[in-house]
């Protein structure tokens, strides 16, 4: 990094501060109250990121619109049907199938009506975590929780671990700043802490030990998204959030955690 690079990231850093900070506290809030508020804002996330998602690849507006329409059918209608009562009575386990079955059906819908195979997944790369996030919320608000302290810490102790000890880089084609010592340093994190907050919130087993798993799912979301952004030719998916860039250069690394820390919610709770 050069000098021009470095102090411009010395100066960006209290306005990224600052901004993470104000995300956290709306998360937080929402996790706590659950309900509406929560699903205002995921549904409000999914939305954003499937339109960045879009400009990033250049779509015209006419099938990004109809894609939002469908996530909001995924987002705001589907759990009313499938979950009325926003609880898991009898056998939740087929419901939940079907809402991310029809999610995916969505996203492979929409590929195909549109014929653009960027658009589908897209949609698929969004709205199933999304509704996965829904699901997970109602299944047990602590899993959610837990979740996104796992992402936030390996972000947090990827970065400094990444600056305070160099080495060799990880993927530098895809991330140049990225190195094997952050990749280690995150999942170090996510595994304390996620081991704290699990013991915190009484979660099983698998919370306790798998926050390292965590941990290098979120860094390879955090790949993949810069590999997409390098395929489009782009810096940053939007400019929304101050020294973060878009929603989804701010929740890359959360969407396959939410799938996997559902996954593991509701193999412990359908097996109790």
């Amino acid at each position: 990094m050069s000098e021009a690079e470095a102090a411009a990231a010395k100066s960006d850093l209290p306005v990224r501060a600052a901004a993470g900070l104000v995300m956290v506290a709306v998360a937080v809030a929402a996790i706590y109250f659950g309900g509406w508020p929560f699903r205002i804002l995921v549904g409000l996330a999914a939305a954003m990121m499937l339109i960045e998602w879009c400009d990033m690849h250049k779509l015209r507006r006419t099938w990004p619109v109809v894609g939002l329409a469908m996530l909001a059918v995924n987002l705001w209608l589907l759990p009313e049907v499938l979950f009325p009562s926003a609880q898991f009575d009898g056998e939740p386990a087929q419901d939940v199938w079907w809402g991310l079955a029809v999610a995916a059906g969505f996203g492979l819908l929409l590929g195909f009506v549109s014929r653009s195979v960027r658009l589908g997944g897209g949609y698929l790369y969004v709205a199933v975590p999304s509704f996965a996030l829904l699901i997970l919320n109602w299944l047990s608000w602590e899993a959610v929780f837990w979740a996104m302290i796992v992402t936030w810490s390996t972000d947090t102790f990827a970065y400094f671990a990444g600056r305070s000890i160099g080495g060799p880089k990880l993927a530098p084609k895809i991330s140049p700043k990225k190195t094997w010592a952050g990749l280690i340093g995150g999942m170090a994190g996510a595994a304390l802490l996620g081991w704290i907050t699990a013991h915190l919130f009484g979660l099983g087993a698998a919370f306790l030990y798998s926050g390292a798993l965590m941990g290098l799912l979120a860094q390879a979301g955090d790949l993949y998204e810069s590999w997409v952004k390098r395929q489009a030719g782009v810096k940053d998916s939007g400019t929304l959030l101050p020294g973060h860039g878009g929603v989804l250069d701010r929740l890359d690394g959360l969407l396959p955690v939410i799938v996997a820390t559902l996954a593991v919610a509701a193999a412990g709770t359908w097996a109790a």
